[in-house]
């Protein structure tokens, strides 16, 4: 900083002045005092700070609220949307198994009517051959006539 014997003098003249300074409230402020000087002294904490009266105080809880931050509200989310979708998986499963339900009752009448159509065809092919015994005995009768 400075090295000069001049720069000792100033710092020395500016404490000098500073205590004299202060000094001199004091002395001025002593004798000279008034109850308004007494009441703003007391009421003066701080002059940035007002003095909080006690009809609109909350309790502190109230103040302080938690505020989720955001990872807490991304897994909030998060299971909202896993429990919608698990409650579509549940809806989509019950659904699949009165499917699957339907699907078994269409292959057991399938089989059902494939059994129909087999003892039907069976039946047609039984009667097919009756109907020509029945016409060659009719033939072999009418030429027995004949004759």
């Amino acid at each position: 900083m400075c090295k000069s014997d001049n720069y000792k003098k100033k710092v020395w003249k500016i404490s000098n002045a500073w205590n004299q300074t202060r000094r001199m409230k004091r002395f001025a402020a002593g004798p000279m005092t008034t109850p308004e000087y007494y009441w703003w002294w007391g009421k003066r904490v701080n002059d940035n700070i007002s003095t909080l009266s006690q009809e609109n105080t909350r309790p502190i809880k109230k103040h302080l609220q938690v505020i989720p931050s955001q990872l807490e509200i991304i897994m909030q989310d998060f299971e909202k949307m896993s429990l919608e979708l698990g409650r579509k998986i549940e809806q989509l499963e019950e659904e699949k198994m009165r499917l699957g339900l339907d699907v078994d009752i269409q292959k057991l009448e399938a089989k059902k009517l494939r059994k129909e159509n087999n003892k039907t065809e069976e039946h047609l092919d039984s009667l097919k051959t009756d109907y020509k015994k029945l016409r060659l005995s009719i033939r072999t009768a009418s030429l027995g006539k004949t004759s």
